[in-house]
């Protein structure tokens, strides 16, 4: 039997070695056409490594960034360490740096870089900066990836992707061998990044060779460290200019909007360059938008800026046009983090923001205007003072500000437990009191969260639900799947439900058609809310390429 050369599977990417090492393994001794086979396929690979290699553009840094300061202090964590904490304050340029250390150290060939963002136009925006900043073609070196939208090749090295296509990518691919290093920001404690901190903690102990990088702006660095064993810390200032801070709250019988509109008429007779504005949705950046084309004429622009404006609209914002001298930028929290507008010099603050809230009363999830936490404020008055000195005006008091929270509550604190614990069990890191969580729910929360996934399973496992022929059915699908009629992955009426959250057992299969399990919903007078089903709903589709496997 040829000899397979194991040094030459550890130079190729880490999916090809992970193919090949298996390939080779079950080839036997005299299958020549086999080991012929492999030899080709070994030399593409060896080719499409060599390629990769070759695809790394020249690396360099802004001076002016305080993140280049710290290039050789970065280096030396990222080349020793697995995990590294990066804290810095917004404008250090940590965003479009840390990828560009990654392939300065030879990351990125073998497997790709992961940078995650919390939102779409978030990984957009970035992905475009990096790509420039390196001198290479959207799509090439540099790509991203989100929902329903895709800009990349085989040879993409730095990857930019939301937070929940990374979790997608994991229950597709539990070891993230299409990748060697992970740069994850966290500046917001949702639950996406709490299950993926999650997963990787589980996943780094068995790839050794996965590099982790974690940056904040906003969240405690020691809980971080803390989390992964002691990670090293390493600190990089903030922005490069002051930003002035003024409060000036709305009057008695003043409208925020037109508190917000005289703010910004005297913020643009008082600096030149753009303003940006938080509201806390659509609805308001739309009056608000009415209200100042009225009034400050057709010398300013007037631009919004929220996740479900068109991707067209939205690369106005971050597009220069040499017809207007200024503009004012209506946003929404999309603005909050990771994403630069160019040319802003003012910042004005509503200081509200829709908080998806779960409602115990109604039953369902909710986002009422909540006013939105010190840290968060900060995050907003970042947004200036990147070009020169900046100015950030807060619609609030000082003593509003100082009597809000420090942080945002986490979303696992303000979220329906039953749906976190399905998603926990999808990703199969078990219940939310076993896991890494660090702010962990009440004791009660988890009590009745267990106590309502238990009652929906029992009363799924009715006899009217054929619980009976469970054996059986099972025999029909194993059939089915064999034969073909059930592809891996097809979202066929057969589904496995299943929880890892039952003080007896660690999980309970059972499979009906979802559409019927709505239809007896509606019939059983004692049968579970549609919130409790609802989230079932949503775990079904990445259980069944699971189960029927």
């Amino acid at each position: 039997m040829p000899l397979v050369d194991e040094l030459a599977l550890g130079e190729l990417t880490l999916r090809d070695e992970q193919r090949l090492r298996r390939q080779a393994h079950g080839l036997r001794r005299g299958n020549e056409e086999g080991w012929a086979r492999f030899a080709q396929q070994l030399a593409e690979a060896r080719a499409r490594v060599e390629r990769r290699r070759a695809s790394v553009p020249e690396v360099s840094y802004p001076p002016q960034l305080s993140v280049s300061a710290r290039r050789d202090d970065l280096l030396a964590a990222i080349r020793d360490h697995q995990v590294v904490v990066v804290a810095g304050e917004m404008g250090s340029g940590k965003t479009t740096q840390l990828p560009k250390l990654c392939l300065e150290l030879g990351r990125g060939v073998r497997g790709a870089i992961a940078h995650t963002q919390p939102r779409r136009i978030a990984a957009r925006t970035v992905a475009q900066r990096i790509a420039d900043e390196l001198g290479v073609p959207l799509g090439g070196a540099v790509g991203y990836a989100v929902r329903f939208d895709a800009r990349g090749s085989e040879d993409t090295l730095v990857r930019l992707v939301t937070d929940g296509l990374l979790l997608a990518e994991i229950r597709r691919d539990p070891l993230l061998r299409r990748y060697d290093t992970v740069v994850d920001e966290a500046h917001e404690r949702s639950l996406n990044i709490d299950f993926l901190l999650g997963c990787l903690h589980r996943i780094l102990p068995r790839r050794p060779d996965l590099k982790l990088i974690i940056t904040s702006a906003t969240i405690d660095p020691e809980r971080f460290s803390a989390h992964f064993g002691g990670a090293p810390i390493v600190e990089v200032s903030g922005r490069t200019f002051p930003v002035e801070v003024r409060y000036r709250p709305p009057g008695q019988d003043e409208d925020l909007i037109d508190a917000l509109a005289d703010t910004v008429e005297e913020l643009l007779a008082e600096r030149d360059g753009g303003v940006l504005a938080f509201f806390s949705g659509e609805r308001e950046i739309r009056d608000a938008a009415e209200v100042l084309t009225g009034r400050l004429g057709p010398g300013v622009e007037v631009l919004p800026l929220y996740s479900r404006l068109a991707v067209a609209d939205q690369q106005k914002v971050f597009g220069r046009n040499r017809t207007y001298r200024r503009r004012v930028v209506l946003a929404t929290n999309v603005a909050e983090t990771s994403l630069t507008v160019p040319g802003i010099r003012c910042v004005v603050d509503t200081g509200l923001a829709r908080i998806s809230r779960y409602s115990a009363r109604l039953k369902v999830q909710r986002l009422p205007i909540e006013p939105i936490s010190r840290a968060s404020a900060d995050q907003r008055k970042g947004r200036c003072g990147r070009l020169a000195d900046g100015i950030c005006v807060r619609l609030y008091s000082e003593d509003d500000f100082n009597a809000r929270p420090e942080f945002t509550d986490p979303e696992v604190l303000r979220t329906n437990l039953a749906s976190v614990i399905l998603q926990m069990a999808a990703l199969g890191l078990g219940g939310s009191r076993r896991s890494r969580f660090w702010s962990l729910p009440t004791a009660a929360r988890s009590v009745t969260a267990s106590r309502c996934c238990t009652s929906c399973e029992r009363w799924i496992r009715r006899p009217e639900f054929g619980a009976s022929q469970t054996r059986k059915r099972r025999r029909s699908l194993r059939h089915s799947r064999r034969s073909g009629a059930i592809s891996r992955g097809s979202r066929s009426t057969h589904a496995w439900v299943a929880w890892c959250w039952r003080p007896t057992s660690s999980a309970v299969p059972v499979r009906w058609p979802l559409s019927r399990l709505r239809c007896r919903s509606r019939i059983h007078a004692n049968a579970p809310s549609s919130s409790v089903l609802r989230p079932i709903s949503c775990t079904l589709a990445s259980r069944i390429g699971r189960r029927t496997s």
